[in-house]
């Protein structure tokens, strides 16, 4: 199953993209809408929010995010081959950074074009990912210090 998600926002460019391509596909597309004002027409399965994205990763064979660092972190720790979409309707660039820092990292396929998503999809499948560690956690020695600057 390729499992699609926008997060809360709306990214109607990419649900309507992946739309037209889900008849094409050799999988299932389930697609996480969010605000969204397209509701898909060919994907089998969609819906706006869950309290939970966790079973839609667990069945994936293939994730598709929009930009998001909370989104693209999510997929990443679950080791599934991923696709990064940046949303140009976003008030900055930031998506475009992050995306490609990732990229660079050898985390996820960055689809810098929606024309070209269904040739993303398909060289996404024949990529190998690296894993993505989580970055050690370090605010207790922010707080220490603040306290100890402090007292």
């Amino acid at each position: 199953m390729i499992f699609v998600t926008v997060g809360t926002t709306d990214f109607d460019a990419l649900i309507s993209c992946m739309d037209r391509l889900a008849p094409h596909l050799d999988r299932p597309v389930v697609m996480q809408i969010g605000t969204g004002g397209y509701v898909p027409r060919n994907a089998a399965e969609h819906f706006r929010f869950a309290p939970s994205l966790e079973p839609y990763y667990e069945r994936a064979s293939l994730v598709i995010s929009h930009g998001g660092l909370g989104t693209l972190v999510e997929a990443m720790r679950r080791g599934k081959p991923l696709v990064g979409v940046s949303n140009p309707q976003r008030y900055d660039r930031h998506q475009e950074d992050l995306l490609s820092y990732l990229e660079e990292q050898g985390h996820l396929l960055w689809c810098r074009d929606l024309d070209l998503l269904g040739d993303d999809l398909q060289r996404a499948t024949q990529m190998s990912f690296r894993a993505y560690p989580d970055p050690p956690c370090e605010i207790h020695n922010v707080i220490n210090a603040y306290l100890n600057q402090h007292r």
